[in-house]
């Protein structure tokens, strides 16, 4: 029971800090870019699409470092 505590606990926290991610990003970096790249972040799915992949690729990172290999 405790293991399985421990990965919720994990999991939320994972969830946590991607939401402070995608916040921080929809506060800051995208109004850096719509200055810097007018014409290309006008297409809103291109951007929400390419952090999605990348938060997805993080989380799923951080979840096989931590979780190892599965053999005894």
């Amino acid at each position: 029971m405790g293991e399985r505590l421990k990965v919720f606990g994990l999991v939320a926290l994972l969830g946590f800090m991607a939401g402070v991610i995608a916040q921080l990003t929809a506060d800051y970096a995208i109004p850096w870019l719509v200055t810097i790249l007018p014409e290309l972040v006008k297409i809103r799915f291109l951007i929400s699409g390419f952090a999605g992949a990348c938060l997805t690729l993080v989380l799923i990172s951080v979840w096989a470092y931590v979780t190892g290999p599965s053999e005894p």
